[in-house]
């Protein structure tokens, strides 16, 4: 096996991953030995190409019914340039906890990933446990063209010690949490914006009084939105590593005391918040049944049966189509909580980079192939949109599904968010028109998220980790959405109790210790 062996602290987000998913099974992989071919010799940067190599892509997300024929179509290009071809392996979103770790930690053979300092186990991780190829050198040589396309400081942000390990999207895009609501509704009652949790509070009771349905109808996912909510709205709080941020994290009290790190459930802000979301429950604004529902709102909104629903602003965007196609007299507009108090964080490219596994048996064809994917149009089409005129069209330099085009039997398109590229974006039918003007403002006023470059290893503190998840499995999630079975006062003290005892404290020591000598690399 290439590469350095995975050390315990991705060991230990297996173990994690195991207590937060139900989802165990490994996925069946072959190796990528490259084959003979009887392609002429060539050489590029370098680099011997006379021997097909034959890559195997992981990417998350479920096969869609028309990939295989855009794949072929990749291939065929690649084999033409590159003597490569792709094989994409999928590890649907229910797998992702799970089988994304397992991935590395197994010792497949495998060439190419997405990888993020937010996946289930971090790209800074990834990269300091000797997973993934240092590609530094290897750019001047097979990738020129790529090295050139990214800038400087986007290189700066994906390096560990010194060394590049990714290649970061080059797509701009801003991922703050909220609120979608129906701006047909806003005039109904009379209002024209929701900019404030009362201006949202006020919208739900005008629902509540007003509608058949409720102003939330999700599902238990929601207790992470409205924790996200309270510390998106509270201060400058801001999210801190060390618990998942898919539970009820950690967070820091602004920027500058990035290093300081504690739990919100051991201030007032906290209490107070699960008396409102009790008052918020108890007012009909989500489903009594809110705790064991299959659908999320989004769902039911586009049903007709809820007037909104909570997630995040690239979400929101990236949804208008469906939307305006589910309730096309029903356009929406977007709360971003950080917004009022001006914390919304740029995204940076390594938030969604490209990695090469350590045990590709082919690294330099393998950045090849990255190369052409985001800097080439005619590849990146292929990637991101599909065969022009089978899945989409393009009329008047806007981006349409063909005439007669199904879903069910026609559609198809990757994952693949990592290899975008701002320079080939196509605008669609379908595009937000907010778009531009909401990111162009708040490029003006975005902050770095302090804690950019830094990994957390939760060796040490596994045990706790799994203990507090349980807890917040248990309460946490209970205390957003105000179904306790006590009065919320009573509940969050015993919250706190239970923390304690699942070793918060500890986790919290151990999450400043490791930031002591970090900086920021923003």
């Amino acid at each position: 096996m290439k590469g350095k062996k995975i050390a315990s602290s991705l060991a230990a987000v297996l173990m994690l991953t195991g207590v937060l998913s139900a989802c165990s099974s490994n996925n069946n992989a072959n190796g990528n030995t490259p084959a003979g071919s009887n392609a002429p010799s060539t050489s590029t940067g370098g680099v011997d190409t006379s021997k097909e190599a034959k890559l195997t892509y992981y990417l998350w997300g479920s096969e869609g019914v028309t990939n295989k024929d855009i794949l072929a179509e990749i291939n065929k290009k690649l084999k033409a340039d590159l003597n490569t071809t792709l094989e994409i392996k999928y590890i649907d979103w229910g797998d992702v906890a799970t089988k994304y770790p397992l991935l590395f930690a197994s010792g497949e053979s495998f060439d190419l990933s997405h990888a993020s300092p937010g996946a289930p186990v971090s790209y800074y991780t990834l990269a300091t446990e000797g997973a993934l190829t240092d590609i530094t050198d290897m750019l001047d040589k097979v990738a020129p063209k790529l090295k050139a396309e990214v800038p400087e400081s986007s290189w700066q942000n994906t390096k560990v010690d010194g060394k590049i390990y990714g290649v970061p999207s080059l797509f701009s895009e801003y991922t703050p949490a909220g609120y979608a609501y129906r701006t047909d509704l806003m005039k109904k009652y009379g209002m024209t914006e929701i900019k404030s949790i009362d201006d949202m509070v006020k919208y739900m009771d005008n629902v509540v009084a007003k509608e058949s349905f409720p102003p939330i109808n999700g599902k238990a996912e929601d207790a992470q939105n409205m924790y996200r909510m309270l510390v998106d709205t509270t201060d400058m709080w801001l999210n801190a590593p060390g618990i998942s941020l898919n539970e009820l994290n950690l967070v820091t009290k602004s920027p500058e005391d990035y290093k300081k790190v504690f739990h919100p459930a051991f201030t007032q802000e906290f209490e107070d918040w699960a008396v409102k979301m009790r008052e918020w429950g108890d007012k009909g604004y989500w489903g009594k049944d809110v705790l064991s529902a299959s659908l999320g709102s989004k769902d039911n909104f586009r049903a007709a049966n809820s007037a909104g629903y909570l997630t995040h602003a690239q979400d929101w965007i990236g949804q208008y189509g469906g939307d305006i196609k589910a309730l096309p007299n029903s356009p929406t507009a977007f709360y971003t909580f950080a917004e009022a108090n001006k914390k919304i964080k740029r995204k940076m490219g390594v938030d969604n980079s490209t990695v090469i596994s350590a045990n590709s048996s082919n690294p330099e064809r393998s950045l090849m192939v990255i190369e052409k994917f985001m800097t080439d149009a005619s590849y990146y089409n292929l990637m991101q949109y599909g065969i022009e005129g089978k899945h989409y069209v393009i009329e008047d330099g806007v981006k349409k599904q063909p005439q007669g085009f199904n879903e069910k039997t026609d559609g198809g398109g990757f994952s693949a968010w990592s290899l975008r590229n701002d320079k080939f974006v196509i605008p669609s039918d379908t595009d937000n028109p907010v778009r531009k003007d909401l990111f162009a403002a708040w490029d003006k006023e975005a902050i770095d998220d302090p804690y950019n470059g830094f990994s957390f290893d939760p060796a040490n503190v596994t045990t706790e980790i799994a203990s507090i998840s349980n807890v917040n499995a248990q309460l946490g999630i209970q205390l957003m959405l105000g179904k306790t079975n006590k009065d919320p006062k009573t509940a969050v003290a015993e919250y706190r109790d239970q923390l304690k005892k699942a070793g918060v404290d500890k986790v919290i020591a151990e999450v400043e210790k490791q930031l002591a000598e970090f900086t920021p690399v923003n």
